[in-house]
């Protein structure tokens, strides 16, 4: 069973910091930075041996570097944007697998945020780190990519075990919800979820990871019907 602790670093990014027990390995997720990430594996005794990267974003990389000269860890991450990701030793892409201890992460193209963007599925642990591209009641922004791209992507993750645990890079959860709420009115499920989101929130408490169950039944991406309706939500969420 793996452990995973959350490290809110930034403005509204979080870290995973991922301990497989057997092997005693340690993996982050896009460290945004290096020094809280290397302070939370210190408390626990581990030592970092990987790092796993969705995309090349800074926020996402920016702590690749110090935290591969303080523990010699590995770095793995898109081989479609290696060139933007200069820390990187393993590329990869769909169809490949990394490998935590005797843990098997399955590795998915899911493009549109960034050009070369994946995420990480663990069938063993109902788990996947998605990076940008899924949030809890919202997606990505096009960035390098096209709404038909997302709506594939969104394909993808929903066919994942509804038990999947979703483990998406920022605290976004509030102000998705408030957006689906002006694309699905009608939502019962919706409604629901964002009173116990706005309930956590005025706790200081985090709203992530979610599960691929929540997502199909409030995201309002994710339940778009077509690859068009999902283009239009974007724009408006991103103007909304």
């Amino acid at each position: 069973m793996l452990e995973i602790i959350r490290i809110p670093v930034l403005s509204d990014n979080y870290v995973w910091l991922v301990h497989e027990p057997e092997s005693r390995e340690t993996m982050v997720v896009d460290p945004a930075v290096a020094e809280p990430v290397l302070a939370e594996a210190e408390k626990h005794g581990w030592k970092i041996t990987q790092i796993w990267n969705t995309h090349w974003h800074p926020d996402h990389t920016g702590g690749n570097a110090a935290i591969k000269e303080a523990t010699g860890c590995r770095i793995t991450g898109p081989e479609a944007e290696q060139e933007r990701i200069p820390t990187l030793d393993v590329k990869v892409k769909e169809g490949d697998t990394v490998q935590l201890g005797d843990v098997t992460a399955e590795v998915i193209d899911v493009p549109a945020h960034t050009a070369g963007h994946i995420a990480f599925h663990i069938p063993s642990e109902k788990v996947a780190f998605v990076g940008d591209t899924l949030f809890a009641m919202g997606c990505g922004r096009l960035f390098e990519g096209t709404a038909e791209q997302m709506y594939d992507n969104m394909r993808k993750l929903e066919a994942l075990p509804e038990a999947t645990k979703i483990y998406c890079a920022h605290e976004y959860t509030q102000a998705n919800g408030e957006y689906a709420l002006v694309a699905e009115p009608d939502n019962l499920a919706l409604k629901e979820r964002m009173a116990e989101v706005l309930t956590l929130r005025a706790r200081g408490e985090a709203t992530v990871p979610t599960t691929i169950r929540q997502e199909r039944a409030t995201n309002p991406f994710m339940r778009a019907a077509s690859a068009e309706e999902l283009g239009a939500r974007r724009t408006a969420k991103d103007n909304f």
